[in-house]
C-alpha cells in the first residue's frame, strides 16, 4: 500500500502567476553521474515561502504532482514539460528544480560471516560482543530501504512496515532492507538490541528507487518520528545511494533538523563520497566500511565527508524468511553506527552533536589504508 499523506496525486489548475519578479530564474540541476529519469522533476521551494505563496505556484501547471513534501522538505515532485518548468523557474518562490533520478543499495553478496566483536573491543580478532543492557531501549529505528521482514525472528516482534513510497508490495523481496535492520536492532547481529524498528520502504524488489521516492520517504520520517513511543528518540538509516543530489541532501537536513540522527552509507564506488548522495549531506553521519582484517574495505567511499568507519565486509545479519547470510558494503557499514546512535540514545545521550560524540569514542588511527583527507576512525561503543 501507498502512504496516502504523501502520495496523494495533487491536482494542479491554472493560477494567475505571482506578481513579484525574481532577478534570475531558478536553477535547474541535474544529479552528477546519476541515471536520470526523464521527463521527472523534483521542485524545492524557499524555506521563508508561506504555504498560500507555494500553493499558488504548484496550482500554476496543469500537472499532477507524484509526491508532495508538505512540512519538512518544502516542494513537490512531478512531470514537467519544458513550459512549466520555465513557468516554475520563474516564481520568485521557488529554490531551485532538479531532474529526478535512480537510487539504488550499496550492497555486494558474500558469505563469510563475522560478528559485532569489533565495534567493542580495542583490537581485532575478537569473537565477543560487550554491550550495556539497556540495548537501545526506549528509541525507534527508521530503515529507510527495500522493507523489512516483520516476521523475522530475530526481530522479536519490534520491527513494524511504517510506509511503502517504491512499489505496490509492502515486504522485502530483495533483502536489503531486512539485512540492515537486523544490524541496527537484530536480537543477534543487532548493535542496538531494544530499539524498535521501522520499515519505510523507498527501493523497489530490485533494489533501486527514485530520488523523489526517497525523498517522500524521508518527509514521512521527519513528520511521523515523534507520534511513536520513542522516549529516548529516534535514529533514521540510509543504507543507499546515488549521484550528487542537492534535493536529497536538503531533505537530509530536514530530517536532523527534525531532531532525527542520520546515517547514511559513504558509498560503493571506492571513490570521492562528496560526489553522491545522501553521502554528501553535510548533517548526516557518513560511514565508510571495513574489513575484519582492519583495512578501509576496498569498495568504500572516502573524503573529507566520511565521519566515521564501521564494519562493512563480509557482515553477517538477517534476511527474509528468518535466515541469516552475509553481505558486504557500506550499506552494512552505516547501520552499525545508526544502531551505535539509538544505543547511546537508550542510555541517555543526546541526540545533538551525536555524531561528532560518536566520532570522539571511534579508535583513532587503526584502520590500514586510509587516505590522508579522510577520518581514520573505527567506530567504538566504549566497553
Amino acid at each position: 500500500m501507498r502512504a496516502a499523506t504523501l502520495l496523494a496525486l495533487v491536482p494542479l489548475a491554472l493560477a494567475a502567476p505571482s506578481a513579484v519578479k525574481r532577478d534570475a530564474p531558478a536553477p535547474v540541476l541535474a544529479p552528477r553521474d546519476a541515471k536520470l529519469v526523464p521527463g521527472k522533476y523534483i521542485v524545492k521551494f524557499k524555506k521563508d515561502s508561506v504555504s498560500t505563496a507555494v500553493s499558488s505556484a504548484i496550482q500554476s501547471i496543469a500537472a499532477s504532482a507524484d509526491y508532495t513534501y508538505a512540512k519538512h522538505f518544502n516542494g513537490f515532485a512531478a512531470s514537467l514539460t519544458d513550459a512549466e518548468i520555465k513557468k516554475l523557474r520563474d516564481d520568485p518562490n521557488v529554490e531551485y528544480i532538479e531532474q529526478d533520478a535512480i537510487v539504488t543499495i550499496q550492497a555486494t553478496q558474500e558469505n563469510a560471516p563475522w560478528g559485532l566483536a569489533r565495534i567493542s573491543s580495542q583490537e581485532p580478532g575478537g569473537s565477543t560482543y560487550t554491550y550495556d543492557d539497556s540495548a537501545g531501549a526506549g528509541t525507534c529505528s527508521w530503515i529507510l530501504d527495500t522493507g523489512i521482514d516483520t516476521d523475522h525472528p530475530d526481530f522479536g516482534g519490534r520491527a513494524s512496515f511504517a510506509a511503502n513510497f517504491a512499489d505496490e508490495n509492502d515486504s522485502d523481496v530483495q533483502g536489503h532492507g531486512t539485512h540492515v535492520a537486523g544490524t541496527v536492532g537484530g536480537s543477534t547481529y543487532g548493535v542496538a538490541k531494544e530499539t524498535k524498528l521501522f520499515a519505510v520502504k523507498v527501493l523497489g524488489d530490485d533494489g533501486s528507487g527514485t530520488n523523489a521516492g526517497v525523498i517522500a520517504g524521508m518527509e514521512y520520517v521527519a513528520d511521523n518520528a515523534g507520534s511513536e513511543d520513542c522516549p529516548n528518540g529516534s535514529v533514521a538509516n540510509m543504507s543507499l545511494g546515488g549521484g550528487f543530489s542537492s534535493a536529497i541532501n536538503d531533505a537530509a537536513d530536514a530530517i536532523v533538523s527534525a531532531g532525527i540522527f542520520l546515517a547514511v552509507a559513504a558509498g560503493n564506488d571506492g571513490a570521492d563520497a562528496a560526489d553522491f548522495s545522501p553521502a554528501s549531506a553535510p548533517s548526516a553521519c557518513t560511514v565508510g566500511a571495513t574489513t575484519s582484517s582492519d583495512g578501509l574495505a576496498s569498495f568504500s567511499n572516502w573524503g573529507s565527508i566520511v565521519d566515521v568507519l564501521a564494519p562493512g565486509q563480509d557482515v553477517l545479519s538477517s534476511i527474509p524468511g528468518g535466515g541469516e547470510d552475509s553481505l558486504s558494503g557500506t550499506s552494512m557499514a552505516s547501520p552499525h553506527v545508526a544502531g551505535l546512535a539509538a544505543y547511546l540514545m537508550g542510555t541517555g545521550a543526546s541526540v545533538s552533536g551525536l555524531c561528532d560524540t560518536i566520532a570522539s569514542s571511534a579508535l583513532e588511527g587503526v584502520i590500514s589504508g586510509v587516505p590522508s583527507d579522510t577520518a581514520n576512525l573505527l567506530i567504538n561503543n566504549g566497553q
